[in-house]
């Protein structure tokens, strides 16, 4: 039988204010066990919850980037279970009315665009964190993340593989980086998913069961967690077993998942409206006023420069990755053309971020400032050096040496265009290999590319690598 794999994310953001959502506690992140938990977050007898203006305007900031409806006004409610790390017997979040509903994100999945539709993004706070690895046959308890804010942004099962869900959820990450709402940082918490996986036969509009992967911090760990789910819930329905909603969580090492508990539904939990909390009006002045302090959003990035660089979606995606990276491109390739545009887009994409990887850097920490690397592709794009002296001055650049005209001029790189001098060069190699064009002449073109080696060596990488081509050709003529 062939399946189809339907797939939603529910993904965490922990939104960017200083103290938390419903008291003043601060949100930093590292501090010493319970020494940012207050009376509110502990739930000292007789304390009252102060809903945070930022946590609110970061909400709504989201919902405005996705084309989303700011629900006003909007209900808090208590959800109600009981776990060691939730001091209050219940968590304030959003049900039946949240902040933000609907909503789309737009992403690039190989060639492909793919759109996903958001059910809702709804403002709630975090539990706290239990604490197993330090405590031999105990479980300690720290309630500093207790209270912390978060957007719980819910997609609808439209994903059919976990490549769009990997492309989704980097989409999200950005986003969120974006408009400036969450840090992304995935190691400390900030941004973490749970994938709702479900199989059903190809061409049935019934969903399967699904099974909800809890709290994956890592884009590798969904990707391999969503693929081992989908293999053992296919094998399951083949072999002649039912699958059984559920929460299960992922083991990194053995690659596996494995099952936390049987799934809860949304009356298990007796949501009801939170009788200290007053319902959220969003007025239409402060909508606007957070309108108007939208950056543009990666969406139209992206189209701008394929439009004014003729870059390809798929390169335009990667320049928006983060709103610095898109930042840094349009200083580049402020003033060029379309060829020179395209030209910096493959130096940033290539050699740049290949030696931003190596050493761990970000791009605002790049050695080459956008004015550098734009001086160095002009020099390519004027013809004074090749593209294989630019890869030696680019090191020497992010040396410290200086710009790349500096460096052309002190170590003498520029490109030989005289061609004169270049035909002496390659009657020079010409006479020297006798046997090689013996060979090019009986049919056989590598020999060709070896004469061309042979050439630029002769001046020393210098030769335009364009005319020696075509001077080599001309001569070999028959």
């Amino acid at each position: 039988m062939q399946w189809e794999v339907v797939i939603g994310l529910e993904t965490h953001a922990q939104l960017s204010t200083v103290s938390k959502i419903f008291s003043g506690a601060a949100t930093a992140f590292g501090a010493a066990p319970n020494t940012q938990a207050c009376g509110v977050d502990i739930a000292l007898p007789g304390v009252l919850p102060v809903l945070n203006t930022g946590a609110v305007e970061r909400a709504i900031r989201f919902g405005l980037a996705v084309g989303a409806k700011i629900n006003s006004p909007s209900i808090f409610a208590r959800k109600n279970y009981f776990y060691p790390d939730l001091p209050k017997g219940y968590q304030i979040s959003q049900y039946e009315r949240p902040i933000v509903e609907g909503g789309t994100m737009t992403m690039q999945v190989g060639d492909t665009e793919k759109t996903v539709h958001l059910t809702r993004a709804h403002l709630e706070e975090d539990a706290g964190k239990s604490l197993h690895e330090d405590f031999h046959g105990r479980t300690g308890i720290d309630l500093n993340r207790a209270g912390t804010p978060l957007l719980e942004i819910v997609s609808e099962p439209d994903m059919r593989s976990a490549e769009e869900a990997v492309a989704y959820a980097k989409a999200l990450h950005t986003l969120v980086r974006w408009i400036d709402v969450c840090d992304g940082n995935m190691q400390e918490g900030s941004f973490r998913c749970d994938a709702n996986v479900s199989v059903r036969p190809a061409g049935s509009t019934t969903l399967g069961t699904r099974r909800e992967i809890k709290n994956l911090n890592s884009f590798r760990f969904l990707q391999q967690a969503i693929e081992y789910e989908v293999r053992w819930q296919i094998n399951e329905l083949e072999d002649g077993r039912a699958i059984q909603q559920a929460t299960v969580l992922f083991d990194p090492d053995s690659g596996e998942t494995r099952m936390m508990r049987t799934k809860e539904d949304a009356h298990d939990y007796r949501y009801f409206p939170d009788p200290d909390l007053l319902p959220l009006e969003v007025t239409a002045e402060r909508l606007e006023a957070v309108r108007a302090a939208m950056p543009p959003l990666p969406q139209a990035r992206r189209e701008k420069f394929c439009t004014q660089y003729g870059l390809t979606p798929y390169d335009a995606g990667l320049l928006t990755a983060s709103r610095e990276l898109a930042d840094y491109f349009e200083s580049v390739v402020s003033g060029a053309d379309a060829k020179t545009g395209k030209l910096c887009a493959n130096w940033i994409s290539g050699a740049l971020s290949a030696r931003l990887n190596e050493e761990g850097l970000e791009i605002a920490q790049s050695r080459l400032s956008a004015q550098q690397l734009r001086g160095l592709v002009d020099r390519i794009a004027d013809g004074t050096i090749s593209g294989k002296i630019a890869k030696d001055i680019f090191d020497a650049i992010w040396a410290g040496e200086g710009d790349a005209d500096a460096i052309i001029a002190a170590k003498g790189l520029k490109q030989i265009s005289d061609s004169g001098e270049i035909e002496i060069i390659v009657d020079q190699v010409l006479a020297a290999n006798a046997q090689q064009v013996a060979d090019f002449r009986a049919g056989k073109e590598k020999a060709f590319n070896s004469l061309v080696g042979q050439v630029m060596k002769a001046s020393r990488g210098k030769a335009n690598p364009q005319q020696v081509n075509d001077i080599l050709r001309r001569k070999l003529a028959p």
